[in-house]
């Protein structure tokens, strides 16, 4: 028979989905697992060709893109309101139908050389904001005259919401967002606390954001919740973007905010101000504002470093030379902050309490000063200022001069943290140790993080799926620019396109670098469709794709006219949902509005064909599967199978509705069949023994547990709760399912008897107790714990519970154990995850014992040859069905989720259930060998299948 495994994808962002589709949808449709749900603004059209061209936009009338024009507008009015006016009076080209202030607020205008000015517009829906809704006016003004040259970005007209109310209360919401991001926390397994700890939950917090709409359809009303806090794994900081579906309190987006130069670890996004809590921003002019002093930097260069003298005496690492002479306190500050020994998660969109500049001696800064990061930090923070000053103009990261901080040093869990991120207001770099400098030790990644900041401030691309990507792809390409410049390297070095080539302590550039913008990336051969926990949906997997149709640019037109193409693209043309098709075509207008000839042009359109983005590229990838569904459009939730059955939530094809739960047969025959009520509320988990049908319908008020016969029949709710529930399983008369406690913040598995309606906690729902991750065969519910000893102490364990006789069972699993993982439970045994392994590199063990606990085997050993990265399962009597991730400092595809099968005894060892390119989600077990999925290889989310094992790939 069967045994289901509900399980989540990954750590940050487990329960996301694979993010891949086009442009807009890449980022909304199913937020994770499918990138249908919301058609790109204009992914199937190509940039226009000719002056005052229109690219109409897909789902919307307002056209994604306008160039060519030189239409006369208000030249004493402000800028905002000249373009609002421009968008009125060409209502039939627009469709804008109210562009007054309320609808369509200013988000700001910049100006440029040669008089030309850029309009941001935010789109709101009766006075609530669209998440994405950002139009563009370009304008030039001169001689007393202003004229708009052209337009571009998203402005959704389908939206139709009969309220912008929402049902679900604010505190219901950051509830269920809190419960959400602690479920996607886990890694797979419920892990030991720390050592003298008595709680190994996950400590985090929501805040509540404005009630947003999701541009989905006629519109999705959500409330958008900021949950933060530290990942209990390794204490790295987490943000976590999550929207709350405002009729229902279902999560039906959510991403990091994460900005990272690698794909782990710390990151960022806050928007809450450093500077406000930083003595920067109030220090009172000394007698020496510039003091001139000289570091040697990790490279052996000596450089000039200014540092500036406080009225006490003091010399402090802030450079303050950029300023006019004629009014010293105003214009940019530039300073250098010692955080070593700081938590990394202190210090992302916080202020770290205490935390102080570097305060060197002497003007001459000694090794400390090289060997802590701080020289090249300084130096480089400085020549990123000078780049984007010189070549366009731009006044520092916000183009208002504003304060550039940088954090050097910070650290995870007491240990060194081999990476960089930009949290919104500031630059922070871990302290590196073992192979890895500090990483402020190569320019390429100063400029990489501080070019995140000119994104934020100008395209804001949302760093999730491709406008992610497209964010990391312009920071890598600027970072690489002006490393560069700054180090006196031609293009022309064969090492010329590496990021990170020098962060090594040992190894050589080629070995060392994390990305090159020559490794010849493309859509067809290299793009993954990942989770949002995969890589935040593949934003450093898939950046070299567009980044290296950039650096070609580059590399053709010569440096200075791509550098002010990609800019122009970037500050005057792209919006914050953008995706790759958008990106070309963003590019494209900017090269004609600068002057391309027809020559250039086609280098330009050359080098993104080159990298296979093109219209409609998506469609070119291939699988070895059986597709059972397409583009199911769904987010947080995963397929269930046994029986001969399946069930899964599926959406409309704008992803606009509500999920609803659909069954079919899993030899995919016959039409699946819609099974849960169209009823507004969020049908999702759904799971099935081939018998019944089990999901959980999410309300404003209460998660009600749903079930109805296959063989058709009365819908039934058979329990009900008020937080947010996972692992959904059914088997005969049982369900069973992990419930969070949002008071104590932990979870345990309940169970019902649909026979007798008799409901229960399988572990006591005491607030020492955790219980998750259950499984169920004729009435005994295997799941794994957390619980005090004789002597009070946590200890994990694997239980099966009888819930005939209320009588459980233990499974002989180490006490000493770090972590235990899923549970699949058989008519004659019980399969677990079990991490015996202090060094936590991510390999596991997969056990089983039969049901009395004797005769214990290990089917897949933690380490040698057989071992696997398990990270969840599910099992039938033929086969146990693993699926992996592997941990890794900078993303690959074989990092991505992956399915593996091995043979209940473990003989043969285990081989590739497939060898689909993208990310595996959710895998589960029907009848013999054959496994169903959530896989993302196509560009969409689609249920597949397999019968056997491909073997190996």
């Amino acid at each position: 028979m069967r045994s289901s495994a509900r399980r989540a994808v990954r750590s940050s962002g487990a329960r996301g989905g694979i993010a891949v589709g086009q442009g807009v949808a890449a980022l909304l449709a199913a937020a994770g697992l499918v990138m249908t749900a919301l058609p790109a603004a204009h992914a199937d059209t190509a940039p226009a060709a000719a002056a005052s061209d229109a690219t109409p936009g897909t789902g919307t009338d307002t056209p994604s893109l306008v160039t060519g024009l030189n239409e006369q507008v208000s030249a004493t009015a402000p800028a905002a309101d000249a373009a609002r006016g421009h968008l009125k009076a060409k209502a039939g080209r627009y469709h804008i139908a109210d562009t007054s202030a309320k609808d369509l607020a200013s988000l700001g205008t910049t100006t440029e050389k040669g008089g030309k000015e850029t309009v941001r517009l935010q789109q709101k829906y009766k006075g609530v904001e669209v998440l994405g809704g950002q139009y563009v006016v370009r304008m030039t003004k001169k001689d007393g005259k202003r004229a708009v040259t052209g337009t571009s970005g998203n402005y959704f007209t389908e939206l139709k919401l009969d309220t912008v109310t929402p049902k679900v209360s604010e505190k219901t919401a950051v509830e269920r967002a809190v419960g959400a991001v602690a479920a996607q926390f886990d890694r797979g397994l419920l892990r030991a606390p720390a050592k003298g700890a008595k709680s190994a939950k996950a400590d985090f917090t929501g805040t509540a954001g404005a009630v947003t709409i999701l541009p989905q359809g006629s519109g999705v009303l959500t409330r958008h919740i900021t949950v933060t806090g530290t990942d209990p794994a390794d204490g790295s900081p987490v943000q976590q973007e999550v929207y709350i579906d405002a009729h229902s309190g279902f999560p039906v987006m959510q991403y990091s905010g994460i900005q990272t130069f690698g794909a782990t670890g710390a990151a960022a996004g806050a928007t809450q101000g450093a500077a406000a809590s930083d003595p920067a921003s109030t220090l009172p002019a000394g007698d020496e504002l510039v003091v001139k002093g000289s570091g040697v930097r990790y490279n052996g260069q000596k450089v000039d470093i200014n540092l500036y003298r406080d009225i006490k005496g003091s010399l402090q690492m802030i450079d303050y030379s950029r300023r006019a002479a004629d009014s010293p306190l105003d214009g940019p500050m530039i300073a250098t902050y010692d955080a070593r020994g700081r938590e990394a998660s202190s210090a992302s969109g916080v202020w770290p309490v205490g935390v102080k500049y570097f305060q060197p001696a002497t003007p001459e800064l000694g090794e400390d000063y090289t060997n802590s990061g701080a020289v090249d930090a300084h130096w480089a923070a400085g020549k990123v200022y000078d780049y984007y000053k010189n070549h366009f103009g731009r006044k520092s990261l916000d183009d208002k001069d504003g304060f550039i901080y940088s954090l050097v040093g910070v650290v995870s869990n007491g240990r060194p943290y081999n990476n960089a991120f930009w949290d919104g207001t500031k630059m922070v770099y871990g302290q590196g140790g073992g192979d890895y400098r500090t990483f402020s030790a190569d320019t390429d990644v100063v400029g990489h993080e501080m070019t995140h900041g000119v994104v934020t401030h100008t395209a804001n691309l949302v760093y999730a799926g491709q406008s992610g990507a497209m964010n990391e792809a312009i920071a890598d390409y600027f970072g690489n620019a002006i490393d560069l410049e700054a180090n006196g390297q031609s293009m022309d070095d064969p090492d010329a396109g590496l990021l990170g080539e020098d962060l090594c302590t040992t190894l050589g550039p080629r070995e060392c670098a994390l990305r090159d913008l020559n490794d010849g990336a493309t859509t067809a051969k290299n793009f993954i469709g990942a989770t949002y926990g995969g890589d935040n949906g593949g934003v450093h997997l898939n950046s070299t794709i567009f980044s290296g149709s950039l650096w070609d640019i580059r590399q053709d037109l010569g440096a200075e006219f791509a550098d002010q193409i990609v800019y122009r693209a970037l500050s005057a043309y792209m919006t914050p949902l953008d995706g790759f098709t958008e990106g070309r075509a963003a590019v494209v207008a900017a090269a004609k509005e600068l002057g391309a000839t027809k020559a250039q042009l086609k280098i330009v359109t050359r080098s993104f064909d080159a990298h296979g983005i093109v219209p409609g590229w998506e469609k070119a990838l291939g699988v070895d599967t059986d597709t059972l569904m397409s583009k199911v459009n769904i987010y947080n939730t995963g397929v269930g199978a046994g029986g001969g059955k399946y069930a899964v939530s599926r959406s409309n094809e704008d992803g606009s509705e509500p999920y609803s739960v659909w069954l079919g047969n899993t030899s995919g025959k016959g039409r699946p069949e819609l099974v849960s009520a169209n009823n507004g509320d969020y049908n999702v988990y759904a799971n099935t023994d081939g018998k019944t049908v089990v999901w959980a319908d999410y309300g404003p008020d209460a998660v009600r547990i749903m079930a109805r016969p296959v063989k058709g029949g009365l819908t039934k709710m058979i329990d009900g709760i008020g937080s947010n529930i996972s692992g959904l399983v059914v088997d005969g008369d049982y369900v069973a399912y992990t419930a969070f406690n949002p008071q104590y913040g932990v979870t345990n598995v309940r169970y019902v008897n649909m026979k007798t309606g008799e409901t229960g906690l399988v572990d006591g729902g005491r607030p020492a107790r955790v219980s998750g991750l259950p499984s169920v065969k004729d009435g005994k519910i295997a799941y794994v714990k957390l619980a005090p000893d004789a002597n009070g102490d946590p200890v994990l364990g694997v239980d099966v519970f009888d819930a005939a006789t209320h009588t459980t069972t233990s499974m002989p699993v180490d006490p000493e154990v770090m972590g235990v993982g899923q549970t699949a439970i058989t008519d004659d045994g019980v399969f677990w995850i079990e991490d015996d392994d202090v060094t936590d590199d991510g390999q596991a063990a997969v056990r089983r014992a039969n049901l009395d606990g004797t005769n214990p085997i290990t089917v897949t050993p933690e380490a040698g040859e057989g071992s696997l990265y398990a990270y969840s399962l599910s099992a039938s009597d033929d086969a146990v069905n693993v699926s992996t991730i592997l941990p890794a400092t900078w993303w690959a595809n074989d990092t991505m989720m992956k399915l593996y099968q091995v043979a209940p005894d473990g003989k043969g060892g285990p081989q590739r259930v497939s060898c689909n390119r993208g990310e595996q989600a959710y895998g589960d077990s029907d009848e013999g060998q054959r496994v169903v999925w959530l896989d993302g290889t196509t560009g969409y989310t689609n249920l597949v299948k397999r019968d056997r094992p491909a073997g190996k790939c």
